[in-house]
């Protein structure tokens, strides 16, 4: 990974947190244990602080940042969704912010909420605990379902289990050019499905 220290401030890392080698963590950041932080993410921690708490987790290509003297947090089992942004804001415990979405300053994701796909969440938005956020600019939709947050948290702890699997077996290798003979998948438990899968078995 590229870390790197900047007016004598450094990174902190874990032991038990997973950073994967292509993201950048630069200055003020400190990642907590169990995180998980995905392939090409930036945290540019050269303003302001920028924390995840325990159990939380940052996907490939999202973008940490604030502007002087602001904090930037994922609290505990925070789940960040690939391509997201957060500049300034605080996403609660066991809140999840969806692909591609964008959260401003001075925003707060309730705990145990969901920041749809694409959203744009305008600066100083409080979005209330267990509530669905949705839209540009993001609003209101309704409260979530406890079968909605129970699987959002199943989710994250796949993550966090992602993170002890890429400490003990991630590693550089060459490509093979032949796909092997009985090839082996990833054994994922079966009860890890996309939501509108779930819904619809219900």
């Amino acid at each position: 990974m590229k870390v790197y220290q900047i007016d004598g401030v450094t990174p902190v890392i874990h032991p038990t947190a997973y950073v994967h080698p292509t993201a950048v963590l630069i200055g003020d950041v400190i990642i907590g244990p169990r995180c998980y932080v995905g392939p090409a993410a930036c945290l540019r921690g050269d303003f302001g602080r920028l924390e995840l708490k325990e159990g939380a987790n940052i996907q490939d290509t999202c973008v940490m940042h604030g502007f002087p003297n602001s904090d930037t947090v994922v609290e505990e089992d925070g789940h960040i969704g690939h391509g997201a942004v957060l500049h300034g804001c605080t996403v609660k415990r066991n809140a999840l912010v969806g692909m591609n979405a964008v959260v401003m300053d001075g925003a707060v994701v309730g705990e145990s909420s969901i920041v749809a796909a694409s959203a744009f969440v305008k600066a100083k938005f409080e979005v209330p605990s267990k509530s669905l956020v949705a839209g540009s600019p993001a609003r209101i939709i309704r409260e979530l379902s406890d079968q909605e947050i129970e699987w959002k948290s199943k989710g994250t702890a796949q993550y966090q289990d992602l993170a002890v699997r890429s400490l003990s077996t991630m590693r550089e290798v060459d490509a093979l050019t032949e796909i092997e003979p009985d090839r082996k998948r990833m054994e994922i438990p079966e009860d890890v499905k996309p939501l509108y899968q779930l819904k619809e078995e219900a």
